[in-house]
């Protein structure tokens, strides 16, 4: 009967080690039989993600551990969370997580049924936090110029020509911090401007 531990993290900077360290301490072991990993986000439904399909259609079988570090690791939608969690225990898979140990049987149900709510509900607070964010940001733009974080534009920065940059720069006499001024970029991609000249 297999260990195996299921990380997702919604970046590609996001690192899976604290939830690691959590779940093996949390369960007193030392290492997992397997692990899968995914760099997604929560929205995502499980079956759709890579890791997570290859996991269940090739690694786990009847009597195995399923270990997450948090329920909202296998998504933040409740129907795609209770629906997940259902069909892993009905093919004989055992689900742990941390700080609520084995979800089986009706307690295991109605546990997961409520986490999945609360996580379907942070999902939609980071919705609303985004766009509140987006349509200040936009507000901001339009009375002064600037967003509220003082950009001078909205979205991405744009993508700088390192030639007009070190050029300038060159004809001006200019110091890093003058040309980062004048193009409205930071100090740090005039000196890599430079060290890409």
């Amino acid at each position: 009967m297999k260990k195996v531990a299921y990380f997702r993290v919604s970046t590609t900077d996001q690192s899976i080690e604290s939830q690691r360290d959590a779940l093996l301490k949390a369960i007193g072991l030392t290492e997992f039989n397997k692990e899968y990993l995914d760099k997604v986000s929560g929205a995502t439904e499980a079956m759709k993600r890579e890791g997570f399909k290859t996991m269940v259609e090739h690694c786990l079988s009847k009597g195995d551990t399923l270990y997450l570090y948090s329920i909202d690791r296998i998504g933040r939608d409740a129907i795609d969370i209770q629906t997940t969690i259902r069909d892993l225990l009905q093919a004989g898979i055992n689900v742990h997580v941390v700080g609520l140990g084995e979800l089986n049987g009706e307690v295991g149900a109605i546990v997961t049924g409520v986490l999945a709510h609360i996580a379907q509900l942070e999902r939609t607070k980071i919705n609303e936090r985004t766009g509140a964010g987006r349509d200040l940001a936009k507000s901001t733009f339009r009375a002064t110029g600037k967003t509220h974080n003082g950009k001078l534009s909205l979205g991405r920065p744009k993508k700088i020509d390192c030639g007009d940059v070190i050029k300038w720069r060159r004809t001006n006499k200019a110091s890093i911090a003058d040309t980062a001024k004048h193009f409205g970029i930071s100090a740090a991609s005039v000196k890599r401007c430079a060290t890409l000249s």
